[in-house]
């Protein structure tokens, strides 16, 4: 069923501003409750099946993508930075504060195009926004490319490493943010930062998750 809802007046009618619990410094419009917003993406949009809206909370490997960021901003000043599913546009605000050259947020959910540039607008900052989907696609022109729990389902996770690859052979660094995701290649990651993060209780196991940020590395075969 086609809809005319307007994702930035969804975005704004359905989230309040909040700081980010780990990287206060940046607020986000952010829903209060993960289980009533589902329902009323469905219902509002006539749609059922829509994607979820991963954009209206701050996830744990978003949230320590965006610290270690702004605490090591020599990661990404002065460097093109990408920022893969980049739901609310944390890391990507993280990233612009820091001193990033230029930054890409991508995001195949236009939902989640328009909370990202609302949330850009909030922190005063400024980058791209792209709504296709990258990953059958060359890989960006950046020298960093940011992913935050994007290891959480097996086919979603060996697209991503696959194009990450691409990626890593073209010169970009991969830097992942992710709480233990089912399906994150531990064996080829270079631990960077460890962080107790607070999230979401109606979103995972545990009102705060160990979240840590690697560096993918080159495959050995």
């Amino acid at each position: 069923m086609t809809t005319t809802v307007d994702p930035r007046a969804f975005v704004l009618a359905n989230t309040r501003i909040h700081p980010v619990p780990h990287a206060p410094e940046i607020r986000l419009h952010l829903a209060d409750e993960a289980v009533a917003l589902w329902q009323k993406t469905e219902d509002d949009l006539g749609a059922i099946g829509l994607p979820p809206p991963f954009w209206a909370f701050a996830w744990a490997g978003g949230q320590a993508l965006a610290r270690h960021i702004l605490d090591e901003p020599a990661l990404v000043a002065g460097r093109s930075v990408y920022d893969f599913a980049t739901g609310s546009g944390l890391a990507a605000i993280a990233a612009a504060r820091s001193g990033a050259a230029r930054v890409t947020a991508c995001d195949i959910d236009r939902f989640a195009l328009a909370a990202a540039r609302l949330n850009m607008e909030l922190n005063e900052v400024s980058f791209a926004l792209d709504g296709e989907d990258p990953l059958d696609l060359a890989p960006p022109d950046a020298e960093v490319i940011l992913t935050g729990d994007v290891f959480y389902e097996k086919p979603m996770a060996s697209r991503v490493l696959t194009w990450a690859d691409r990626s890593l052979a073209r010169g970009s660094r991969v830097l992942i943010g992710d709480p233990g995701r089912a399906y994150l290649p531990k064996e080829r990651l270079r631990h960077l930062a460890t962080f107790n993060v607070p999230v979401n209780r109606s979103l995972e196991d545990f009102e705060v998750k160990r979240t840590s940020v690697y560096e993918l590395l080159a495959s050995k075969t």
